[in-house]
């Protein structure tokens, strides 16, 4: 029973003096339970099938996403104890002392590590629930969801989860206490707040090489990243930039930690300005002591950054593109010229020369009543002209770009009356050809340059034996089929006559729905929905497409992308940030007997807390700085990876991600600051 109160006691203490870890624990058994909970606030969600589908798969994936947050925290907490231990090693010294054995110690801890579980996993299961609501209307938002049944709902799935993840943390905090206890030694624990960190001066030269070297690497890495690497072509060369980047972090560090007292003693008078001389000695040796942290620091500050601002702007970007790539609410394609196979019916082969427009009715559907603006053309393709024809001599160069390009794919072609008619209908530019003229026309930008390199050369092209030469030397933007992502790589517009019935390729009908209120059109959706589950699917190989159907998985897409940014950025802050505090308070309570001594000469307290000030500081804003540069051309490459992203709807979002970071980065850095500021007083 005199453990069991003597732990209480030392929790009520601890309260005060490690604020930071049991508002990490806090926030973190938040968090975890509110990404968790996700899957039960949409299930009051007024949405479609198709959103509900994407939803299934976020949880899902979100679930997945749990196991390497918990990885993550269980490091933090570990992390976290091995500090706190630290901390009390004088008081375990006394303990042992007075003759208490290492086992009742340790018994001490588990009582003092499950009451923390247990007021942590309160505490932010409570906080939890609370964030969890306004996060269900961060979904709704998203998935542009219909709210009405919301209403308050404790998710006892994601809660016991969370118990069940935490659990374990605690269960391992407790066995790695037992361990570093039974580990001590009795004149390590009494003396270990008297042993100050060696300042090991480094090679001036050979620091200044290494730093020039990494600042090189470094430079390359981000030139790799925002002009040699290209588009389509980075899952085997993205890797090479990132190792860099990551080694060149390292020894940035290493160098500095080097450089920084050297250049410091140089400036004699700034030097022994005040106690200028010590901060700097005491910044030297933190950076000097922890230079893989302040590297691993770094790279979670980077991704952090990268994630929050580029996540934030993927759903405004994404709904931007679907209004671009789909004008129109409803498109159904049809192969056609199929021989006789025996993997299709007669029926199929029979319907494969028919018009859309006749299998639709003749399935049952209503054209007249459901749509409008209807259009129905035919695309076409030609045994001799491929990609690699049309390329001609700048086939390698787009080979280097798009490494798993097929050559041999035949190129889509199509009459310039039809191509006119789709580009007045989706308000795009009309192209014009004579009698022996093509045109090409693209929407995707890599593509784009590709063509254009090609129109340079004038090629000309052949078609059932006529030569056509291109009327444009550089590609009109446009499309025909809806899209999701404007990925339209080329197609060649042609005279009516250029093409015959034999060349066909595919029956296209683009429509509009009958109906002029987003309630109408869904209805119309409903209804096509409907019809494309009946049997009239076994007798035809039309497929659908609608912009309601491509917004819905466009949509579910973004916020998926945009919610594990999230997560894993929230929880690589708040990890960072919470290292780097727990690391200060050490180092505060290891550097209480040196504040003291300034105080014994006459210091007074306001230089005594302005010293500390720029100590922690310096120690929170030198891996932030270098993650901002890091993040400066991360954004970069995602802007351009990406074609989705929206450039301009970019600065909201960074400065979003700003504040997030202010917040939270901020928070530590100041509450870092006062608690340390009552550890080193001379009363503490």
């Amino acid at each position: 029973m005199t453990l069991f109160s003597l732990s209480l006691k030392n929790i009520r203490k601890s309260m005060k003096d490690y604020a930071i870890y049991f508002f990490t624990l806090i926030l973190g058994v938040a968090i975890f339970y509110v990404f968790n909970a996700i899957g039960s606030q949409t299930a009051m969600m007024n949405i479609s099938s198709s959103k509900s589908e994407m939803m299934e798969l976020m949880n899902s994936v979100l679930s997945g996403v749990s196991v390497l947050v918990a990885l993550i925290l269980g490091f933090l907490i570990i992390y976290a104890s091995r500090f706190l231990i630290k901390r009390r090693n004088k008081e375990f010294g006394i303990y042992l002392t007075l003759g208490m054995s290492k086992r009742k110690i340790s018994m001490i801890l588990f009582f003092e590590t499950f009451f923390i579980g247990i007021i942590s996993l309160g505490v932010g299961l409570l906080l939890g629930f609370g964030l969890s609501q306004l996060m269900s209307l961060l979904v709704a938002n998203m998935f542009e969801a219909n709210m009405t049944r919301f209403k308050f709902t404790f998710s006892m799935n994601a809660c016991i989860k969370t118990l069940i993840y935490f659990g374990i943390m605690y269960l391992l905090v407790m066995i790695f206490n037992t361990v570093s206890v039974n580990k001590c030694k009795l004149i390590d624990l009494l003396y270990a707040n008297r042993k100050g960190e060696v300042v090991h001066l480094k090679n001036a030269l050979l620091c200044t090489i290494i730093f020039i070297i990494s600042s090189c690497a470094l430079g390359y890495s981000y030139y790799m990243v925002s002009g040699g690497v290209k588009t389509m072509d980075t899952s085997s060369k993205l890797s090479v930039p990132i190792a860099i980047g990551a080694v060149s972090t390292f020894f940035i560090f290493w160098s500095l930690s080097g450089l920084i007292l050297k250049i410091c003693k140089s400036r004699k008078r700034s030097y022994y300005r005040g106690l200028n001389s010590f901060t700097q000695r005491q910044i030297s040796s933190k950076i000097n002591t922890t230079v893989f942290s302040m590297t691993i620091i770094c790279l979670m500050l980077f991704v952090t950054i990268c994630s929050l601002a580029t996540s934030l702007t993927l759903k405004n970007s994404m709904t931007k593109k679907i209004k671009e790539s789909a004008p129109v609410d409803i498109e159904l394609t049809k192969q056609c010229n199929i021989n006789k196979d025996k993997s299709y019916s007669s029926k199929v082969i029979d319907d494969s020369s028919k018009s859309i427009i006749y299998t639709l009715k003749n399935s049952g559907f209503n054209i007249d009543k459901n749509f409008k603006d209807v259009v129905e053309f035919n695309t076409y393709k030609a045994k001799n002209l491929t990609i690699k024809n049309t390329l001609g001599s700048t086939i390698n160069s787009a080979k280097k770009e798009f490494q798993f390009l097929e050559e041999d794919t035949a190129e889509q072609i199509m009459k310039v009356s039809d191509y006119n008619r789709i580009a007045k209908l989706y308000n795009l530019e009309t192209v014009s050809v004579s009698n022996d003229q093509y045109a090409v026309v693209t929407s995707f930008d890599p593509w784009t340059k590709i063509r254009n390199n090609a129109l340079k050369n004038k090629p000309s092209i052949i078609i059932n034996n006529m030569s056509y030469n291109p009327s444009y030397n550089k590609c009109k933007k446009g499309y025909v089929h809806l899209e999701s992502d404007s990925s339209n790589i080329g197609i060649f517009v042609v005279p009516d006559d250029a093409v015959d019935e034999s060349m066909k390729d595919e029956r296209v009908m683009i429509a509009n729905y009958n109906a002029s209120d987003k309630k109408g059109k869904q209805s119309i959706e409903n209804i096509v929905n409907k019809f494309k589950k009946d049997n009239y699917k076994i007798n035809t190989l039309t497929t659908f497409d609608s912009k309601i159907q491509i917004s819905d998985e466009s949509v579910g897409k973004g916020a998926l992308i945009t919610f594990i940014a999230i997560y894993l950025g929230v929880i690589f802050l708040i990890s960072s940030a919470a290292i780097l505090a727990l690391k200060e308070l050490s180092e505060s309570t290891d550097n209480k007997e040196r504040f003291n001594v300034l105080r014994k000469i006459g210091t007074d307290e306001r230089m005594l807390n302005h010293a500390l000030f720029k100590q922690i500081g310096v120690f929170f804003m030198a891996p932030l700085l270098l993650a901002v540069i890091h993040a400066v051309f991360g954004i970069k490459f995602a802007l351009s990876l990406f074609s989705t992203f929206d450039a301009k709807q970019l600065a909201p979002s960074i400065i979003m991600a700003a504040v997030v970071l202010a917040a939270i980065y901020g928070g530590y850095f100041l509450i870092t600051y006062f608690c340390s500021k009552n550890i080193i007083r001379d009363d503490a």
